[in-house]
């Protein structure tokens, strides 16, 4: 039986760096562990909270129930003709995963490095970054269901995976922890460097044949140029989502907004870069109290110091109101508030 604390700091449990305190916290280092805390009617029953990394977390309050920290290490692999199948725990941190494949000659996961947060999280989120998403590698996971105490594993289909979207935010909220995911990568590179400024990095460095290293150390530098380290600043990385709108209303915002930032999407959608919106509403750089959006990109709001999660929540929507009033766009919040 894992052990169970009362009264639990989650300060330095969410990257926001915000005080929260939940009533019970545990740790969780096996599926056996899960099990056991789950024959325990009194957990099954009452609020609980998976955590990973808390990466995409805002605390506005105390969680009232059971916090849980997923801390399942280990990755291995198995080779096929074709493809390489890594599996990875769920409390494994995502950016070692990708270092490690990396370092193997596993390609697949070069793009998504230096995201923050755990393995564990990454389906649930669907995260993506510079023109790759996690389903474009998901095989499959693991999960434990709560109800029932038993083990089921998910593929990529019953994932239902969508644009920062999965089956475990809509259909399945609460009812399943993710204990393991699958990955299908290969040996074969097809590298996609035509999203944000991998091909202008790429070029700067003179390097016209790049090898999964040379993409993903281009990636972290762009990251590292734009966002904030966690560690030095509270921040949750990209706290809104891009808008994702029909093309005739993108047109109808052209026409008004010449240099409106864009990326055509199939079936006659457009993403929007919400990071422009908002700095086109004069957002960039700005601090208020002890929060304010990140002077290298207005899509992260920050924690100067001393911010509580209702102080931020309440920034952002002063942000959602003006970009709604300029624009008649409506942002919504990447990160998960509490």
């Amino acid at each position: 039986m894992p052990q169970i604390h009362k009264n639990f700091s989650l300060k330095n449990l969410n990257t926001f760096g915000v005080e929260a305190f939940s009533t019970w916290y545990t740790e969780i280092n096996t599926e056996q562990e899960l099990s056991d805390l789950f024959a325990d009617e009194k957990w099954k029953l009452g609020n609980k909270l998976v955590l990973g990394g808390g990466s995409n977390m805002l605390f506005t309050r105390d969680f009232d129930g059971l916090v849980i920290k997923m801390n399942i290490r280990g990755i291995n692999y198995k080779e096929t003709n074709e493809n390489i199948l890594v599996q990875a725990g769920a409390g494994e941190i995502w950016h070692n995963l990708v270092m490690y494949c990396v370092e193997q000659g596993f390609a697949g996961l070069e793009n998504l490095s230096l995201i923050p947060g755990s393995v564990g999280a990454s389906p649930i989120q669907n995260i993506g970054a510079y023109g790759v998403e996690l389903k474009d590698t998901f095989y499959s996971c693991r999960a434990f269901e709560i109800s029932t105490g038993k083990m089921r594993v998910f593929d990529q289909e019953e994932c239902k995976f969508g644009y920062r979207d999965s089956l475990f935010k809509t259909a399945v909220k609460g009812q399943y922890i993710i204990t393991e995911v699958t990955f299908k990568l290969s040996r074969i590179t097809d590298f996609n460097t035509s999203y944000g400024a991998i091909e202008q990095e790429l070029q700067k460095r003179g390097i016209s044949n790049p090898s999964l290293k040379d993409i993903s150390d281009v990636v972290a530098n762009i990251r590292v140029s734009k966002l904030p380290d966690p560690s030095t600043i509270g921040n949750a990385g990209s706290f809104f989502k891009n808008p994702i709108i029909s093309f005739t209303k993108f047109r109808q915002l052209q026409s008004t907004f010449p240099d409106i930032v864009h990326f055509l999407l199939p079936d006659d959608q457009v993403k929007l870069a919400a990071g422009w919106l908002i700095e086109q509403c004069g957002w960039k750089g700005k601090v208020a109290g002890h929060t304010g959006t990140w002077i290298n990109q207005a899509l992260v709001l920050v924690n100067h110091g001393g911010a509580t999660g209702k102080e931020v929540f309440s920034f952002s929507e002063e942000i959602i109101s003006s970009v709604k009033s300029r624009f008649n766009i409506l942002l919504e919040r990447e990160v998960n508030i509490i």
